[in-house]
């Protein structure tokens, strides 16, 4: 339930965008929301809503008026929000998905992360070869990329194999 939805999500924006400027920090907190808020009560909320997610962009949209560098950061967040009801299969629940003009009533609804059950397993196994793929292309075996990462939220992912080092004599 960790790994799914930050590789997926990561993934999904690299191949869309393809901006290395992109901030991968919101994008994995965005793309956990939705569980961060429901799995501690036990059923699904407005969280797993495109309502939700719509909400979070035009807070984004509305409260970085006029600062275009913090907008492009700040955008991750409900673009990891919309790929976690992608990810989470939400978008066939009409009366999650669409809440609250498909109704309002979501009792006995459980977190669709926490109904799968064992399907987590292949998932987050998924998910964490996503990840992988993303350190390997990202180069974050370099201290120095890992530093950039946690202090920008940036890599740059090469579309090219990673080169072997050349043989030593």
């Amino acid at each position: 339930m960790l790994t799914w939805f930050v590789g997926g999500a990561i993934l999904a924006v690299w191949y869309v965008f393809r901006d290395p400027r992109f901030d991968l920090r919101l994008l994995a907190v965005g793309a956990l929301i939705p569980d961060l808020i429901d799995i501690p009560i036990g059923r699904v909320t407005p969280a797993h809503s495109l309502l939700a997610a719509v909400g979070a962009l035009t807070a984004v949209v509305v409260g970085t008026y006029g600062r275009k560098p913090w907008r492009r950061r700040w955008l991750a967040l409900p673009i990891g929000m919309l790929l976690h009801l992608v990810l989470d299969g939400v978008v066939g629940s009409t009366r999650v998905f669409w809440w609250p003009f498909a109704g309002t009533d979501l009792e006995g609804r459980g977190v669709p992360s926490l109904d799968r059950g064992w399907w987590n397993v292949p998932l987050e196994i998924a998910g964490l070869a996503m990840l992988v793929w993303v350190w390997r292309r990202g180069g974050l075996s370099a201290p120095a990329a890992r530093t950039h990462l946690c202090r920008t939220g940036q890599i740059v992912i090469s579309t090219s194999k990673p080169q072997a080092p050349p043989p030593t004599c």
